[in-house]
Parts: C-alpha cells; sequence; structure tokens
C-alpha cells in the first residue's frame, strides 16, 4: 500500500511558516517533536524522519539554523513512540563507518526494530572546515567513499549471528564466539576489523533511506536503498523517473517492489481551495529576500543574485551539490514559463519541492493520482509550519486515503521493515 513519511523541521518546511501566528518556532522543544511523532503514529505512518548537516547559517532555512542532532533524538523518540519508524540523517563523508552502525544498531534495539539511517555524502562544502578536511570531496568521489562506507557499515551489522549471544548461566556460556565474524575491511577509503561490540539488531540491518539522484546516487541507492527520498515536481516525469530507477533495483538483482520512492509533498490544507492558496501567498509574502536566494543557491549550486529576478531562470553549468535538484528546477520553470523570482518564492515556500494547495479531498486527490499512476510509491510529508497543518493532516486527509483504499487502517507489524512489507536480511558470509 502507500507509504507516508514525515519530515520532521520544526519550525516548518516554508521559510516563513514560523511567522504564522499559530506555528511553533522553537526546533529544539522536545515535547513538540515527541507529539508531532505520537501523531504521526496515530496516523500509522511509517515513519518520521530528520535531515541533518555539520553548520549553522543564520541566512539559510530556519529550519536548519538550530537542532538536535539527531541520533540522540532517535533514542529519545525510541522510548515515547511504540511502532512508528525512526530515521535520521548522518553522513558518509563525515562520519566513520564503525561508531554509525553501532548507533543505529543501538537505536534499532532500544526502539524493537524500528531504526533507519538516511546515507547522505553531504551537499554543503562549508561543512569541511568544521571537521578538520581541507576541502569538501567533489561529487563523485564522495558518492565512492559512500559506496564503501554502506558496505561496510552492512557488513558490520552482519557481524553476529542471530543467536551469538548465548547467555546460559548453567554453563557459563555468555557468548558464542563462532557467531561473531570479523570484517576484516581494507579498501580504498577505510580500514575496519570488526565485529562490532552489540549484539545483531532487531531488524537485522536497520533500514537504509537514500536521497541522491544523479547517476551514481541512483546506482547507490539501487543496490543498497529501501526507500528513496526523491524530488518530484511533474506527474509524466516523476512516473519516468519511478520506472527507470525500479529498472535499475532489478539490474542489482533486487525486487522492484523492494524499494519505496517517495517523493516530498507540501501540503497547504483549508476549507476551500481559495483559503489555503491565501495562506500560501500571505506566508510567501513574508520570507526575506536573503532567505529566498539561500534557499535557491542551496538547491541550485549557484549564486544567482547578479541575475534580474524579474528576468527568466538562468542557464547554468552543473552543479557538484544538488545535480538532480537542480535539473529538475530549472527544467520545471522553463515548463511554467517561471522568472527567476518564480522560481526563489517557491523554492523558499516548501524547499523545491511538489506543493498542493486546497482542500483536504484536493491533498487525497493528488496523493491517490501520483500513486495510481505509478509515479510513487508513497510521499515524504514536509507541513509548512506546526503543528496545525499537519494535525489537519492526519485528521482529515489520512481517513480520506483509508477510505480509498490506498493506505493501512492499522499498523501489522512492530518493526520498520514490517511496515514497508520488506523481510528482515540473513546475516551475509564472505
Amino acid at each position: 500500500m502507500l507509504h507516508l513519511g514525515i519530515y520532521i523541521q520544526v519550525p516548518g518546511s516554508h521559510a516563513a511558516g514560523w511567522r504564522h501566528p499559530e506555528a511553533a518556532t522553537r526546533a529544539q522543544d522536545f515535547d513538540l517533536i515527541r507529539r508531532i511523532a505520537l501523531t504521526a503514529e496515530r496516523g500509522k505512518f511509517d515513519f518520521v524522519f530528520f535531515a541533518d548537516s555539520y553548520g549553522a547559517r543564520p541566512e539559510g532555512h530556519p529550519s536548519m539554523v538550530a537542532r538536535f542532532e539527531p541520533l540522540t533524538l532517535l533514542g529519545a523518540l525510541a522510548a515515547t513512540t511504540s511502532h512508528i519508524g525512526i530515521g535520521a540523517t548522518a553522513s558518509t563523508t563525515y562520519c566513520q563507518p564503525f561508531h554509525l552502525a553501532r548507533a543505529f544498531a543501538s537505536i534499532d534495539h532500544l526502539s524493537g526494530g524500528r531504526a533507519a539511517w538516511n546515507v547522505v555524502t553531504g551537499s554543503v562544502p562549508g561543512d569541511a572546515v568544521n571537521f578538520g578536511t581541507k576541502a569538501h570531496p567533489a561529487h563523485d568521489d564522495r558518492y565512492a567513499i559512500a559506496e564503501e562506507f554502506v558496505d561496510v557499515v552492512n557488513g558490520l551489522w552482519d557481524g553476529w549471528d542471530d543467536d551469538a549471544l548465548v547467555l546460559d548461566k548453567a554453563s557459563g556460556r555468555f557468548v558464542d564466539p563462532g557467531g561473531l565474524h570479523p570484517l576484516n575491511h581494507q579498501g580504498a577509503h577505510f580500514s575496519v576489523k570488526g565485529p562490532l561490540n552489540i549484539s545483531r539488531s532487531p531488524q537485522g540491518r536497520p533500514v537504509i533511506i537514500q536521497a541522491g539522484s544523479s547517476g551514481v546516487g541512483q546506482a547507490l541507492a539501487a543496490r543498497t536503498a529501501d526507500i528513496v527520498f526523491t524530488s518530484q515536481l511533474m506527474l509524466d516525469s516523476a512516473r519516468d523517473f519511478h520506472a527507470g530507477f525500479k529498472a535499475r533495483v532489478a539490474g542489482f538483482g533486487r525486487k522492484p517492489g523492494s524499494v519505496a520512492l517517495m517523493p516530498g509533498l507540501v501540503p497547504f490544507i483549508g476549507r476551500t481551495r481559495q483559503e489555503a492558496q491565501d495562506s500560501l501567498a500571505r506566508l510567501t509574502d513574508e520570507i526575506p529576500p536573503a532567505t529566498a536566494y539561500g534557499a535557491l543557491q542551496h538547491r541550485l549550486g549557484h549564486d544567482v543574485s547578479g541575475y534580474p529576478l524579474d528576468g527568466p531562470v538562468p542557464v547554468l553549468p552543473p552543479s557538484d551539490t544538488l545535480q538532480h535538484h537542480a535539473v529538475m528546477l530549472a527544467e520545471y520553470a522553463r515548463r511554467q514559463g517561471m522568472t527567476l523570482r518564480d522560481l526563489y518564492r517557491m523554492v523558499a515556500s516548501g524547499m523545491g519541492q511538489l506543493m498542493v494547495c486546497g482542500t483536504p479531498s484536493d491533498i487525497a486527490d493528488t496523493i491517490e493520482e501520483w500513486y495510481r499512476a505509478g509515479a510513487a510509491d508513497g510521499f515524504m510529508l514536509m507541513p509548512p509550519w506546526y503543528p496545525g497543518p499537519f494535525d489537519l493532516f492526519v485528521e482529515q486527509v489520512v481517513p480520506d486515503l483509508q477510505r480509498r483504499g490506498i493506505f493501512r487502517r492499522d499498523y501489522t507489524g512492530t518493526t520498520l521493515r514490517d511496515h514497508l512489507g520488506i523481510p528482515r536480511p540473513a546475516p551475509r558470509r564472505g
């Protein structure tokens, strides 16, 4: 069935969402985040998700300036939720495989099998200065590192047999040494002996999320990911991307249905379509120009402040950051006849993701249309502000999707793999 995730970024995906009179503003309010997660659980969502990067940019999107370290946050949510999956970003460029594998295995144990790791290579070159490195690696180099990193992490997760922790008081046998398998990895980027000092987790391996949509990004996702968070704005191109990606999955000997493609979706919900459109327009008028420029520059990978705002979107060379997103935005702007001002307002209003304005039924119509057209296996919901729009989505859109027979009415399992309908992997050897 349809999959739903919630991308929790307080104060919201709209750059001026925090200025709404009813909006919460503190990204470091755990009571609010827990409430959002419990609301998602009440709505039978597959998982909640937290993005991350490694720097504070005051001119950037408000949700990215000050926030919790996400793995710490997942530990707290593991203890305060019961069924919903909990996922977070960690970078293959600025982390170490052993540390990350151990952390996510711990979260999987703490949550009873609900952890997910969002694999990113890092799209902000300025982050390098916080880690003592000379320069942010080039795009393809980052993905070469990521390929090896993910393989090492999977190998470490597979380093314990399920029954290796014996705990037999009568015989005094605490662990079966033969059930622990050193990885002994020696690669181009990492040297890791293993095994982990934590037993095999409830899911065997935590779920892997990936968002890369460039050629090398798609290759990594098709080979290793269980969920792909993608940016899509047009139904026809989303359908083509979906079909092409599933063919890539099959090319790696995997079942296409074992990977869920989930575009971002920013819902503006009103009692009428006009009310929803007016709400979007009011918030967008309140976006500071510097913030809008910063959001667009991040998405395009280029400084466009020297171009006329009311002129066409400039043709730019390929970016070394969000390659697919930059190409998609440029194509969308061309097809819609947008000016640079139109585009920067759109990106700042929804981080360049699909925005839908209308009644709860209108939102459900779009979700069902994309789902039945084979353009998406589900959506990553990105509310413009919290908590109102998300509460409304769960109270009115989710029941509509359930009546249409495309979304679950209750959980049928306890792990995130259960929600996604993918099996627990057996340990791999050799």
